[in-house]
């Protein structure tokens, strides 16, 4: 394939954009030459970012914030739902990031590096994910996470935040807006559920392998003890990431080690599994009508576990919707690959750099 081909298939990801007064967006079909490419896409996808602002990560390169250097900046705040575990870089006004399932905080490392110049970012770990410890007889359903961020958030002294959710964080992030939408500037939302597909349907045997207390001895074990696997087809990165080398060795490792090496961690990441069902965003339709908090939509086309309606839903449902942008073949967890790609639809959607 000549390199004036592949630019145009990449230039795509740059264009695809849906707003309300435009028309369908046009797909790219040729979907498996972009994930074939996917790491030249990635070093494509580090020059989205325009203008000025923070540097650019080149393909290859280590980011800052490894795992390492995460753990370091990792703290706990004490409240009445546990101690939350979080990480925070950044001055100013906060910036709220929301993670998918089974990970934790650790997803939005390369967003938080970008955009610290611009923010406090603020990334912490859900109630039974990461490395939260859940106070004896908490609730870690949708609903109870949304009221766990509000006294984290009091406890960090941010009365308001800008929001950027993924996954099941976007399902908190929703309740999060309605229920508390004085304290939300703007919404920044990628793939994750909508009412009329939560939870989605290649997730109930997720939540029924934790019901029976296998999930993580079948799933996530296997995963960690050999990593090869967890990026094959079988494994969460042929389901969930868009190009074959992620998630990375110390990625999976932070992310399944503290859920996997102790009976807490289990018993944890198994509450927050079954408290996927029943529908945490049941009847919250009409809320979300009212909502006027600024809201971009991020979406990625290759995503197997959220369908392409969901992004028409809620551009359609939210009133104060900037529009959806369409990432060609990306999966659900594209955030962590592309993190340029948040850091400029993030600034643009804050008005910075």
């Amino acid at each position: 394939m000549s390199s004036k081909t592949f630019a145009a298939e990449v230039k795509g990801v740059e264009t695809a954009s849906v707003e309300r007064e435009r028309g369908p967006v046009t797909r790219m079909h040729r979907r498996e030459l972009l994930i074939a490419t996917g790491a030249l896409a990635v070093g494509t996808l580090a020059g989205c970012a325009s203008g000025g602002g923070p540097r650019q990560t080149p393909p290859g390169t280590r980011e800052t914030l490894d795992a390492a250097a995460f753990r370091a900046s990792r703290r706990f705040v004490e409240t009445r739902f546990g101690r939350i575990a979080y990480v925070e870089r950044g001055t100013g006004d906060a910036a709220l990031f929301l993670h998918g399932f089974p990970l934790n905080g650790f997803q939005w490392r390369g967003a938080l590096e970008r955009l610290s110049p611009y923010r406090r970012c603020v990334a912490p770990d859900f109630m039974g994910l990461g490395y939260t410890e859940v106070a004896e007889g908490q609730s870690v359903a949708a609903g109870a996470q949304a009221d766990m961020l509000v006294a984290l958030l009091d406890s960090l002294s941010i009365s308001t935040v800008d929001l950027v959710a993924n996954d099941s964080g976007g399902a908190v992030a929703q309740l999060f807006v309605t229920r508390y939408p004085e304290r939300v500037r703007t919404l920044l939302l990628t793939n994750c559920d909508v009412e009329n597909e939560c939870p989605p349907p290649a997730v109930l045997p997720v939540i029924e392998m934790a019901r029976a207390g296998t999930y993580v001895d079948q799933w996530l074990a296997p995963w960690l003890a050999d990593k090869p696997l967890a990026r094959s087809e079988a494994g969460i990165g042929g389901m969930t990431y868009t190009h074959p080398t992620q998630p990375t060795d110390e990625a999976i490792e932070y992310y399944f080690a503290p859920l996997v090496r102790s009976p807490r961690g289990k018993d944890q990441v198994h509450a927050y599994t079954v408290a996927l069902a029943p529908n945490p965003l049941a009847g919250l339709e009409p809320a979300l009508k009212r909502c006027t908090v600024p809201t971009r939509i991020l979406w990625g086309t290759g995503d197997t576990i959220f369908s392409q309606a969901s992004a028409d839903y809620l551009d359609r449902t939210l009133p104060n919707s900037r529009g959806v942008r369409r990432i060609p073949g990306a999966k659900l967890f594209f955030p962590e690959e592309f993190p340029d790609l948040i850091a400029e639809e993030a600034r643009r959607l804050w008005g910075v750099g």
